[in-house]
């Protein structure tokens, strides 16, 4: 059984003079443990998606199953990590990984042991991302990049079975982004979360995930899925290979299509000329 099964999912907006259809007939599979990127032309519904997913917005029409039961809002076993960063600037590093909204989802109070789980959960964690001797640093006092760690670990703490991820290293400069691509495969292979993971960047994409999802835009729909052909241990040089750099084009020219912007070499050239 499929961790994630969409079928036939649609969402349509309330416009001021109509209706304005986001999303329609979006059919996808998400395997257990997997790791899926999205991509596809700005307005394709990527987010709407994403957010819908995580119980944030509600589909219109069709069906959204996680773990065989029907998404009706948020949920402990569903947790988001967006791009902006969200930390508590009042609470240190240790402290924001602590406060979980996944642990308080149900609105019962916390045991003791629930804490202790927590605190030793939390540990583990901050070693995990790499920022053990900034336990007690406040976030004004981290790079973009550290304070993106925070809050991954953070979405973590509670160990959600679905991880959903909107974008979160778009802020970070060219070189922080390799760093968190290596740490959150790192996290991905300790960790054995399904991911859903959603980007702008298709080098981003292939690197990532195990299949791309292409969607297409006015409403928003699948396109196409791509199989990445690239082994489960992955390293920065691989971007290089031949196959990932057809991969790229590939999707490239699809995104390009969909979003009717011409491939024609003779038509740009006149019209440059």
């Amino acid at each position: 059984m499929s961790k994630v099964a969409i079928r036939k999912l649609g969402k349509v907006f309330a416009g001021s003079a109509s209706p304005v259809p986001a999303l329609e007939n979006i059919d996808l599979d998400v395997g257990e443990a997997e790791f899926v990127t999205l991509v596809g032309a700005s307005g394709c519904g990527k987010s709407t998606l994403l957010r819908i997913l995580a119980g944030l917005e509600y589909h219109t029409s069709g069906q959204l199953v996680c773990d065989g039961h029907p998404v009706r809002g948020p949920g402990a076993d569903r947790a988001m990590v967006f791009q902006h960063y969200s930390l508590y600037p009042w609470l240190s590093v240790i402290d924001n990984i602590k406060f979980s909204r996944g642990l308080r989802v149900n609105r019962r109070e916390l045991t003791s042991s629930d804490v202790e789980t927590a605190s030793g959960r939390a540990d583990a964690l901050l070693n995990l991302i790499g920022l053990e001797r900034f336990a007690h640093a406040w976030p004004r006092q981290l790079s973009g990049g550290m304070q993106q760690r925070v809050a991954i670990a953070r979405a973590l703490l509670g160990r959600p079975s679905i991880l959903m991820m909107d974008e979160p290293f778009g802020a970070l400069d060219a070189q922080s982004r390799e760093v968190m691509h290596d740490l959150i495969l790192h996290i991905h292979r300790i960790e054995r979360t399904t991911i859903v993971f959603v980007t702008h960047d298709v080098e981003e994409a292939i690197y990532l995930g195990q299949r791309v999802v292409v969607m297409q835009p006015r409403p928003g729909r699948i396109q196409r899925i791509y199989d990445v052909p690239l082994p489960a241990e992955r390293h920065q040089d691989m971007k290089h290979e031949p196959a990932f750099r057809a991969l790229r084009a590939e999707i490239l020219d699809c995104i390009r299509q969909n979003a009717g912007l011409s491939t024609d070499v003779e038509l740009l050239d006149k019209l440059n000329a």
